[in-house]
């Protein structure tokens, strides 16, 4: 634990190695996850605003080396370096045009697609392309993304297995194999999976 509800941020972090889940406890004690950061990605943000709880949590993923501001340093830096500030306002843009795609995704799709947009989105951070067009990425419990797309566990294994059965993906301890552009045109038109999901799995 990096930092927790009872004792928020008082700093801005910016990840070295590893990765770094921030999420919220929702009132009903479930986890929330807002995002995953990692190597070159910043987070703590709400630091900035000196708030003396603002709900939110950082969890290290796996190994993890930090650098870190408090946010009086910060202020400091961003007078004498102004477009350290315009960088920082341009991150924090495109986390908020991030944040509000995930918002109409979770207005207008169901869980299934929420969980397939959410898998396209982890691969283009997280994933590495390979020769045959698949993306391998790190393995990430059924637990935490169902912390991300707003459901349980056990309904992200059902749609994760029914991915694979369809072959839009493999995933094991080790990882994730995702057929990328096969699941996007599945977004395009869940209705054809059956026909999608058999040429997905004879490209595999």
């Amino acid at each position: 634990m990096i930092y927790q509800q009872g004792q928020p941020s008082t700093s801005l972090f910016l990840v070295i190695e590893g990765k770094v889940k921030v999420s919220r406890i929702a009132d009903d004690g479930h986890q929330v996850v807002i995002d995953i950061y990692q190597r070159d990605e910043f987070f703590g943000e709400s630091a900035l605003l000196n708030m003396s709880n603002c709900g939110e949590q950082a969890t290290a993923l796996q190994n993890t080396k930090l650098m870190t501001w408090t946010s009086a340093a910060l202020e400091e830096i961003v007078v004498r370096r102004p477009l350290l500030a315009v960088a920082l306002l341009q991150v924090l843009v495109a986390r908020t045009i991030s944040f509000g795609e995930r918002m109409k995704s979770f207005c207008a799709d169901n869980i299934q697609c929420r969980l397939a947009r959410s898998l396209i989105r982890f691969s283009e951070r997280f994933g590495t392309l390979v020769e045959d067009g698949s993306v391998h990425m790190i393995a990430f419990t059924h637990e935490l993304l169902g912390q991300y797309v707003g459901t349980s566990r056990e309904i992200v294994t059902h749609y994760m297995n029914q991915f694979r059965r369809q072959g839009y993906l493999d995933y094991s301890r080790k990882g994730v194999v995702l057929h990328r552009e096969a699941l996007c045109e599945w977004l395009r038109n869940p209705s054809s999976s059956r026909l999608i999901g058999a040429t997905a799995s004879n490209a595999s």
